[in-house]
């Protein structure tokens, strides 16, 4: 992120892979700050040049070119002007690599402005390969230079552009036809430079010398050198990288703010960018529905809403759906009516959207327009992430800040300001927001504002105020008066980025902060027990949360107190014991900015600047983790209810916390991940056990249902035969609800509907974990899906019925798995006996008896298909399709047909039961008179009978 945003997160360094990006090794430049462009020789892969910006809040010395010439392991500093100057653009001449353009550019960010330039930068030129530099002046602009963007055509080495920020209107497309010796400005439009420290990148057609690209607001493109552009479409606004397929210049890959498209004939069509979880939340909220739908304002791209689970195996483009607002929200939803949705955007914007009509209406206070102006002129100082929330103890109250807090109790038709200004209201840091040379948009930088905001769950009245400014102010009286409970410890102009009440006891609160915009980059995690008289900071660098990983966002767990939760610059902690320590929580999350947290009945939701949003399905095992749990050898955990609700995730449960859990497979799909299915079992292991571990699922007359064990799952349901993790740690296995599926016939093709068994009726289970002599038993719920009309006597008709069919299926496959060992038998007994005529002929006769009655119940091994007249198992089969279809009471015409094909089948396992008890008795006594072992019957079930006792 050279692009100096607000909320860039700070780099750590040069990375390099020599496997094409499978694994890679950190090489250095760990203070360098923000990176703009690396530059590699194109026949020497060791020799690499690196153009580093620097810090982005601050003053540093690792700034400028850098140069290495063993692939890493040591670098040189090889153009440096000072401490707060940096390389912002670095072009490479292909044809001669040791020539070089350089653009640097003084540039820090502040909270409440933008120091974009600077009579020290510009353009600079090596021949020999980085080890003298030379400005570059004739005919480019003099006085203050901004950011400058640089290619060298490859199609032509002494044709150099540059797209440049200057002063006194000396901005512009500038191009050198001499190598940089002499320059003009071709082209001074607005379009080329708009926005210039957030753009201004340049891109010389490698085969082409008069064709260049500038990326910025708009993607550009110029045939004649320069002097005119015109916009080539691109997937998304906001173009910041481009990369030219050197030999063919119809081959790009685009970057823009909605992520990387490709074209392969010059921008005229693009790949689609929706396969690319790469999502930029500022926060996130959900809903009281079931399943909950979690929502969030994204960088650009709008509001979002999506389902936490859906029928199917995961969570696609069809579900999502935009929610008001736009890219900065924040966005929170009425608890009584979830398709009432509020949301944010910049300059103090809220809308009231109504999904069922799909209007958005405007309900904002005192609409002043706030882009491009000075933030003194405001009246009400709306932030870029503005805080906005529901009140908890009346949904017809909603909070709104500025520089002050807002209230309206009638859904934003008027507002009514309830506290003083609570920030530090500097006069001095209320200006423009960019200098010397180009304003930035004021909507984004307004300093001296609000920015958490956040109401007691325990006490009504008791509200909390955060600011940008490092100020925190509380009220106990609703507003009426307010008192500045800033804590000591909080520097100075500092972010209160999230305020967390918590709902455990009253005066009790969580406050996340940050200070990297001064370039500070410690945590800043502070409680109070006592309405803010007093504050404990629970971030000292040395209690688990590093000294460099900014915090963003702090949140208490409702069901268990003193388990919080921290998201920061670097990912995911959680502490059990008040923030007084801390240790990583990030198992398969990405290394990425976590801006929210919000638990829902005991699912752990987070937004991500970069990488979506994820969810921890149940945080059970962590409101039961104590040190008694820690140091047992094994435990079982109390399982959270489960709900009969479809939806499955993308492939079989495993050990937690050894799988990566399918990440891998979301930009395959394009899809988000469902959350399990079914009742999710936790239970931990101190280590990997000797003995078998078996797993039991009983019901309510503690009658066993499942059993699973480490190496197969005995009587499997709809999931299969799925074995049961024992690693050490923590391990998961998820019950699907699902009694044992009907026995297939050996040999057999997929019956033409389901064998799938009855789903567990809502009531108490349990779960029963053994281990060589150690068992443990727990008991849980099992709920109804509240969105479904049926009563639990009618899932108890369907779980009756499904049980039948399946003893029916069951009866089916044992009659022809019978079928089929008698007639094998049958026809070794006859190759055995082809000198017996009559036994042959009795072994042949009696085949085509029992073939008769299997071809009743299936078709032919090798025969199945559609083409194929079903036979009874399929027709038994697709009855429990239908019956099972929803949760619903079996039709009555679904009872009818069962109770046909019930019949049916009875008529024919009579039939097989007379061909044995009578043909094959009578067959055995033949051929044991003539020396010849007789046929054996299995039981049912498959079991095969002790010897006589089939006949």
């Amino acid at each position: 992120s050279a692009c100096l945003r607000g909320n860039v997160s700070t780099g750590v360094g040069m990375y390099k892979s020599t496997d094409a990006g499978r694994t890679w090794t950190h090489v250095g430049l760990r203070d360098a700050g923000q990176i703009a462009k690396v530059r590699i020789h194109p026949r020497n892969p060791d020799l690499v040049y690196v153009a580093v910006v620097g810090h982005a809040f601050g003053r540093n010395a690792e700034r400028g070119v850098f140069r290495s010439r063993d692939g890493g392991k040591t670098w040189e500093k090889v153009l440096f002007l000072s401490d707060s100057t940096g390389a912002i653009d670095l072009s490479m001449d292909v044809h001669n690599p040791r020539v070089l353009y350089a653009a640097l550019w003084r540039a820090e960010r502040k909270p409440w402005t933008f120091y974009g330039g600077a009579m020290e930068g510009g353009i600079y030129k090596t021949t020999d390969g980085g080890d003298t530099w030379t400005r570059l002046t004739s005919g480019l602009p003099t006085g203050l230079i901004g950011k400058i963007g640089v290619a060298v055509s490859a199609a032509n080495p002494d044709k150099v552009y540059a797209v440049v920020e200057a002063g006194d209107g000396q901005g512009g497309v500038y191009r050198s036809d001499n190598a940089g010796a002499t320059w003009r400005r071709v082209n001074s439009d607005f379009g080329p430079i708009e926005r210039p420290w957030y753009y201004n990148h340049m891109y010389a057609d490698p085969k082409d010398e008069n064709t260049i690209y500038i990326a910025s607001d708009e993607f550009l493109k110029s045939v004649d050198g320069g002097v005119t552009f015109a916009e080539v479409d691109t997937p998304h606004g906001d173009n910041h990288d481009l990369w030219i397929n050197p030999n063919d210049p119809d081959i790009w890959v685009e970057a823009n703010d909605g992520g990387a498209a490709v074209t392969f004939n010059g921008g005229k069509t693009w790949s689609p960018q929706t396969n690319q979880p790469t999502g930029e939340y500022y926060m996130v909220a959900v809903d009281n529905d079931f399943p909950y739908r979690v929502y969030g304002p994204q960088q650009d791209n709008s509001t979002l809403s999506v389902p936490s689970r859906v029928p199917g195996t995961g969570i696609t483009i069809q579900h999502w759906l935009a929610v008001g607002g736009c890219e900065t929200g924040p966005v929170a939803v009425d608890p009584r009516d979830a398709n009432i949705v509020y949301a944010g955007c910049y300059g103090g914007r809220i809308t009231r959207f109504d999904r069922r009509t799909g209007q958005s209406r405007q309900v904002m206070d005192y609409p002043q327009l706030q882009l491009g102006g000075t933030i003194r002129d405001m009246k009400y100082r709306f932030q870029w992430n503005a805080p906005f929330l529901i009140s908890r103890h009346d949904p017809n109250v909603l909070y709104h800040g500025s520089q002050y807090v807002h209230r309206s109790t009638n859904e934003g038709q008027s507002w009514q300001v309830i506290s003083p200004d609570l920030t530090r209201n500097d006069n001095g840091k209320q200006g423009r927001a960019g200098e010397p040379i180009t304003n930035d948009i004021t909507g984004v930088e307004v300093y001296n504002t609000l920015f958490a905001l956040a109401e007691s769950p325990m006490e009504r009245g008791v509200l909390w105020a955060g600011s940008n400014d490092g100020m925190v102010h509380m009220s106990r009286d609703n507003g009426a008066t307010w008192k500045n409970v800033t804590p000591a410890v909080l520097p100075e102009n500092s972010t209160v980025n999230r305020i967390d009440a918590s709902p455990h006891a009253p005066g009790r609160a969580f406050v996340a902060a940050y200070n990297y915009r001064q370039d500070d980059w410690k945590p800043y995690v502070l409680r109070t027990d006592d309405y803010g008289a007093t504050w404990t900071l629970l971030t000292t660098g040395t209690n688990g949360i590093p000294a460099n990983h900014p915090t963003r966002a702090v949140r208490e767990d409702p069901d268990r107190r003193g388990l919080v939760y921290a998201g920061t610059e670097f990912g995911m902690f959680i502490s059990f014991n008040d923030g007084a320590s801390w240790q990583p929580f990030q198992l398969n999350l990405p290394r990425t900015p976590v801006t929210e947290i919000v638990v829902h009945n005991k699912d752990l939701v987070i937004s991500t600047q970069g990488r979506s949003f994820w969810i921890v399905d149940d945080l059970s095992p962590l409101h039961q983790l104590t040190e008694q749990v820690a140091s047992a050898s094994a435990h079982l955990f109390r399982p959270r209810a489960a709900y009969r609700a479809d939806g499955a995730p993308f492939g079989p449960t495993t050990a937690f916390v050894r799988d990566p859990v399918w990440g891998a497979r979301l930009d395959r799909y394009q899809a988000g991940q469902n959350p399990p299915a079914g009742a999710t079992l936790f239970y931990a292991l101190a280590e990997e056990p000797k003995e078998d571990v078996k797993l039991e699922i009983l019901d309510g007359q503690n009658a066993v249902i499942q059993t699973i064990t480490t190496g197969r799952q005995e009587r499997p349901g709809r999931q299969g035969r799925q074995p049961l993790p024992a690693r050490a740690g923590l391990n998961r296995f998820v019950w699907d609800l699902s009694y044992p599926e009907a026995r297939s016939p050996e040999g057999t093709a997929s019956l033409q509907g389901s064998t799938a068994g009855p789903r567990a009726v809502p009531g108490t289970y349990k779960v029963r974990l053994t281990i060589g002599s150690w068992t443990a038993t727990e008991s849980f719920e099992v709920m109804k899906d509240p969105r479904v009309p049926a009563t639990v006597a009618d899932l108890r008709a369907q779980h009756d019925l499904q049980a039948q069919i399946v003893q029916s299926l069951n009866q089916g496959a044992d009659a022809v798995n019978t079928i089929r060992s008698v007639t094998r038998q049958l026809s070794e007994i006859g190759q055995r006996a082809r000198d017996i005529a009559d036994v042959k002929r009795a072994a042949d006769d009696l085949t085509a008896k029992l073939t008769a009655i299997e071809r009743q119940l299936v078709q032919p091994s090798g025969e199945e298909g559609l083409q194929i007249e079903p036979r009874l198992l399929s027709q038994i089969a697709w009855v429990n399709s239908i019956v099972s279809s929803a949760d619903a009471r079996p039709t009555d015409q679904s009872m009818t047909r069962f109770n046909d094909v019930k019949a049916q089948l009875a008529t024919h396992l009579d039939a097989l039961r007379a061909v044995i008890e009578t043909d094959v008795a009578r067959f055995n006594a033949m051929v044991r008179e003539r020396g010849v072992p007789p046929v054996v019957v299995p039981a049912a079930g498959g079991r095969v009978a002790a010897q006589g006792e089939g006949d």
